[in-house]
């Protein structure tokens, strides 16, 4: 796999880059800068860009049904318009928490959107895993989480892939209307080796796909066994999360990071913070489910 053509779209190097998202009805492959608040849209056929500030740090989002985003930012859960990036905060559930921020999150197989907390030290275990639903029903699914990221589902829909970062372990829920249980550690990545494990997806044959932050690379897992089935190298280092996209799915988009890189570090790795597209992957991705807000 390491003789694919990557090359980085766009021109933002994103501070914290984050949270891919592919959008087929518009051919266009969005992301986000958590820290600067941006929502980036790349339009492929066009090659054109544009930025839209959400106003505070973002840790995720998700399109709508109506094709607007529903996105999780540091003071709660809002709805952004697309077109003019107004926002409206429809939950604060940590409006008592000011020390934490939002961070990765996806919608789930029945259209709610699920993200996660963290602390803003990235070290406390104050950190929690919600759900929204279309009437802004606020679900707390798990507490004392450190870093929240990499949320998936099985093809199936039967189970919930989960990653807390500092535990270096993806692990899988049953997923049962709406609701998570019987938590099972599934697989365990070693940090010195392979860096820190970071976003998730899922491919069409079912195996689960990891960013790794300090690790140069993407790698794919079977989730039968929890043994590691290939790598994609990259040209940076803080790599943060992946999705597939482009034609037939058969594309993949990568996020990266350039935080806390020193000046030596960056002349070693000037595209980090870019987002790069790998083309004709030999794999297959599947369509972004979406928040039902209708």
């Amino acid at each position: 796999m390491n003789n694919l053509q990557i090359q980085q779209i766009g021109s933002t190097l994103s501070t914290l880059g984050e949270g891919p998202v592919w959008d087929e009805k518009n051919n266009c492959i969005l992301w986000i800068d958590i820290v600067n608040g941006k929502i980036i849209v790349y339009d492929l056929a066009k090659n054109e860009e544009r930025h839209i500030s959400t106003g505070s740090m973002i840790g995720s989002f998700a399109i709508t049904q109506n094709g607007n985003f529903i996105a999780a930012l540091q003071e709660g859960f809002a709805l952004i318009d697309r077109i003019s990036g107004e926002k409206n905060i429809i939950a604060t559930p940590e409006k008592n928490i000011p020390s934490n921020r939002f961070n990765d999150g996806k919608c789930s197989p029945d259209g709610q959107f699920w993200a996660g907390s963290m602390s803003l030290n990235e070290t406390d275990a104050s950190g929690f895993l919600y759900s929204i639903d279309k009437a802004y029903n606020i679900i707390q699914h798990e507490s004392n989480l450190t870093i929240s990221n990499g949320l998936c589902w099985s093809l199936d829909k039967k189970y919930f892939y989960f990653i807390d970062t500092p535990t270096l372990q993806v692990v899988r829920y049953e997923y049962v209307d709406g609701k998570i249980q019987h938590k099972t550690p599934l697989i365990h990545i070693d940090a010195a080796k392979e860096g820190y494990p970071d976003g998730m997806t899922i491919d069409a044959e079912g195996k689960l796909w990891i960013a790794h932050w300090g690790g140069w690379q993407v790698t794919r897992w079977d989730p039968s066994d929890g043994k590691k089935i290939g790598a994609i190298s990259l040209p940076v280092s803080q790599v943060t999360s992946i999705c597939f996209g482009g034609d037939n799915f058969s594309d993949m988009f990568i996020t990266s990071a350039r935080r806390g890189l020193t000046d030596e570090q960056l002349k070693l790795e000037p595209q980090a913070g870019g987002t790069f597209q790998v083309k004709n992957t030999g794999y297959k991705g599947l369509p972004f489910y979406r928040f039902k807000n209708a």
